[in-house]
């Protein structure tokens, strides 16, 4: 028998970007490895995909095109060929562009495979091409990205690996056992070598379990913690005055907004006694090197945004930057140059483009946003929308709609798929190839292709290949071979790639950028922050411009913009939904919802698949605090429901102390059929948006708990 090993990359919306070992037997795929020459990866991959062959092979994979034969929703579908497939679409998107226009036609996607060429913006070409509404897709990050360039500008931040030298680590809503595991070496190497690692988190997740300090916090209060921080870190004189001099602007402004936020006002928000605000501030100030780690969880509330700013001023204020291992870890992403426009095309749009955003599903395909003309196409890829998107009622209304004509790219049929009138079947990460950047460490990877792929499954390379050639484009960029996109992604020419070629890093499967090593990378010692100062600006310059969503995210338009004035300083925005700021609605909805990743799923990712579902539960379990679960009758097991003005869900009761009185916990990305009743957690959620970058407000909600 013929055995290889190939080498990949993890194709996931995860910071880790593991470099992952194939084993190939005859042409079959037989087993998956962590890569153990891979400095962050070690050797070990995640409960996610450790046995990724499974999701390959799957019984319940999708491998042939699929046409609808019955109601939508009922999962009737009957086997037909590419050319039929991709002649209905062509006629149906050439029918609706004659009669409604190009507007007509909405793309939904996200990162449900992560890579450069197969990832978020591979059909961004295609719909700026038709002049198609863009998709501004926030579900991640994009609030917290607003923040950080407002503040230090669009910078790597602190080297992952540099972890190992800090003293003081916060991990500030990031449970990084189970959504950044392989960072957790360097941070547990930190700690043997006498580090202190505090974590702020609503809940005793299994990394605060393994923390010195686990400081509990009430959702969506943290800006009014950290500006307590900043205004002890003042008050006390705790501050770098030189460095704050040098490489800050804006200090005074701040002081003066920091001096209402007192220890005793963060209190009473956010639920942390006094005593522990002062020794947090105090010992974060005095321990260098300090590093803070913010997980994606910190902007999905009404005041995320400047929550982000609040704390990315902290390592400017006591001059952490000066320190190897001193300062803020976001995204590493920012360090790849990655040639974004070759990906997105943003030339070829229209001068005036329609924006949705993706969090508005529902209400567009229901009318409700009065869009003229009215959706009419969709075609989604890279996502489950029925399952992680808020007003499912509206959404699944929308999607029965019989003059929507839906197409859904997928490896699986999905809540979402089930409505789909076409089915196209998506390969896996193992039956194509890409280049990946990662936004938790600074290595360039390669995903070599290992197995040919299953049935006629296509990458979604070669899918807008071929919808390109069925709309009549002839434009040669758009037949570009995948070797060739990705020569062409990447600014070869740029220092980070310095001694680093295409072929390096296909045969090893990785490269380290070309940075300083871990050991001495402090990129802001001396200031040099990506900024129109190039200062830490405490006073935002950008503010002035309005809120904004990175145009990353949002198909490289940068028209249609939010615009909404924004305080260049960072302030506290409460919470919508919570018992102080929403009193009377508290009185019938008195919990505080989260729903966190799963330690067993990637967002939607493998909620049908029996290893994940055995790790994670077979069914939605909400974690309850013993007080709140007594006050209601409810014991460990038992089904219960949970509810708000905007929808149900039921699942089954975990009690334990490992969340703070009045916070329920519900890990998203189960399935609707995982659920009792059909429904997901985000059947709860609220359309509102966060402050900056139209984040999604994920935990941001009222519910009540009671007996199934």
């Amino acid at each position: 028998m013929a055995r290889t090993t190939v080498i990949g990359a993890c194709p996931h919306d995860c910071p880790d970007t593991c470099s992952i070992l194939t084993t190939v037997e005859d042409g079959k795929a037989i087993a998956v490895r962590g890569n153990p020459d891979h400095p962050f990866t070690r050797g070990r991959l995640c409960v996610k995909v450790n046995n990724y062959e499974e999701r390959v092979y799957s019984d319940k994979r999708v491998l042939y095109p699929l046409k609808r034969v019955g109601p939508k929703g009922t999962r009737q579908f009957q086997r037909v060929s590419w050319e039929e497939a991709v002649a209905t679409i062509a006629a149906r998107w050439t029918s609706v562009i004659a009669e409604h226009g190009a507007q007509a036609i909405l793309p939904y996607s996200y990162l449900g495979t992560q890579g450069v060429i197969n990832g978020l913006n591979v059909g961004d070409p295609l719909f700026n091409k038709l002049g198609a509404t863009v998709l501004e897709r926030t579900f991640c990050d994009s609030g917290s990205c607003t923040a950080y360039m407002m503040t230090i500008g669009h910078t790597p931040g602190v080297d992952p690996e540099s972890f190992v030298h800090s003293k003081y680590i916060i991990l500030w809503a990031c449970n990084t056992l189970s959504t950044n595991s392989h960072h957790w070496p360097f941070i547990e190497q930190a700690k043997k070598a006498g580090a202190k690692l505090v974590v702020i988190d609503p809940v005793r997740t299994r990394t605060a379990r393994l923390a010195d300090w686990h400081i509990p916090i009430r959702p969506g209060t943290d800006a009014a913690l950290a500006l307590a921080m900043i205004h002890v870190i003042i008050k006390e004189n705790l501050v770098d005055r030189d460095y704050i001099d040098k490489y800050t602007v804006g200090y005074d402004e701040l002081a003066e907004r920091a001096s209402s936020y007192t220890p005793e006002f963060a209190s009473q928000e956010t639920g942390i006694p006094v005593d522990d605000i002062l020794k947090l501030a105090r010992e974060y100030a005095t321990t260098p090197p300090a590093v803070v780690r913010i997980g994606v969880a910190v902007e999905r509330h009404a005041g995320g945004g400047q929550t982000v700013r609040a704390i990315a001023c902290l390592p400017g204020l006591i001059g952490a930057w000066k320190h190897v291992g001193g300062g803020l870890l976001q995204l590493p992403i920012w360090a790849f140059p990655v040639r974004w426009d070759v990906l997105m095309r943003p030339d070829l749009q229209p001068e005036k483009m329609r924006v949705l955003n993706s969090w508005r599903l529902g209400a567009a395909l229901t009318g409700e946003l009065g869009f003229d003309p009215p959706i009419k196409a969709l075609f989604v890829y890279n996502a489950n929308p029925m399952a992680m998107v808020t007003e499912q009622g509206k959404l699944e209304k929308g999607l029965e709609r019989e003059d929507l004509f839906t197409v859904v790219s997928e490896h699986f049929l999905t809540d979402t798929a089930k409505y789909a009138d076409i089915v196209l079947p998506a390969t896996t990460q193992l039956e194509q190839k890409d280049i990946m950047f990662s936004w938790g460490h600074l290595y360039l990877s390669y995903n070599n292709q290992a197995i040919a792929p299953l049935g006629e499954a296509v990458s979604n390379t070669e899918l807008f290949r071929r919808l390109a050639r069925a709309m009549g484009i002839t434009d040669p960029s758009f037949f570009r071979s995948d070797d060739e996109i990705i020569e062409a992604s990447l600014d070869w020419s740029s220092p980070v790639l310095a001694g680093i070629t295409l072929d390096d890093v296909k045969a090893k499967g990785y490269a380290r950028l070309n940075m300083p090593a871990p050991a001495d990378w402090a990129p802001h010692r001396e200031g040099n922050f990506p900024t129109a100062s190039g200062k830490c600006e405490f006073k935002s310059t950008i503010a002035g411009g309005g809120n904004f969503v990175v145009p990353l995210f949002r198909q490289g338009y940068n028209g249609d913009q939010d615009a909404a004035p924004v305080d260049p300083l960072p302030h506290y925005i409460p919470p919508n939904e919570n018992p102080r700021t929403a009193p009377v609605l508290a009185t019938r909805y008195p919990l505080s919802l989260i729903s966190p990743k799963s330690h067993a799923f990637l967002n939607s990712n493998y909620g049908n698949l029996p290893a994940q579902t055995a790790q994670a539960g077979e069914e939605q379990a909400v974690l309850l605090n013993p007080d709140d679960a007594a006050q209601r009758g409810i014991v460990a097991g038992a089904p219960i429901r949970v509810f708000n003005d905007r929808g149900a869900f039921e699942a089954f009761a975990t009690v334990s102390a490992d969340v703070m009185p009045g916070v329920v916990v519900a890990p998203s990305g189960y399935w609707q059929r995982s659920n009792r009743r059909g429904a997901t957690v985000h059947v709860l959620t609220p359309p509102a948006f966060a402050d900056l970058g139209r984040a999604p407000t994920f935990s941001d909600i009222l519910v009540q708990v009671s007996g199934a």
